[in-house]
């Protein structure tokens, strides 16, 4: 299983970005997907995470109402739009999946295969 994520770069405070993961490998739709982030000289946090359907995710406080994660089935894709970003959000965002559950978690212990990270920096 491999997944790559891309979308990372450099914006302003308050601009935005959308961060995809291409997962490839197994089937994609039956499994939860989240996003992970690591910022310099910190542990990896939660950001957000998306179960087998839509209507089931999760987020963290520090980005609940700016970040909106979703999933394109047919593509084998989930993506985070990360909107009025913040210069604490400079990060290298993580996407992984959980090896055999579709329910979401916030927990990294949950998830069984990760990408390399997209490197998302705010300047302010």
């Amino acid at each position: 299983v491999q997944l790559q994520a891309s979308g990372g770069g450099l914006v302003q405070a308050g601009g935005s970005l959308r961060l995809s993961c291409l997962v490839s490998g197994r089937t994609f739709s039956g499994y939860a997907m989240g996003w992970f982030r690591q910022a310099p000289g910190k542990e990896r946090e939660f950001v957000a995470a998306i179960g087998r359907s839509a209507g089931s995710t999760l987020y963290a406080d520090s980005v609940k109402g700016r970040f909106t994660i979703s999933r394109d089935n047919a593509k084998y894709t989930v993506y985070l739009q990360m909107n009025t970003l913040k210069p604490e959000d400079t990060a290298v965002y993580y996407c992984a999946t959980r090896g055999v559950s579709p329910v979401p978690q916030t927990t990294m212990k949950s998830y069984d295969y990760w990408g390399r990270g997209t490197l998302v920096t705010v300047s302010s």
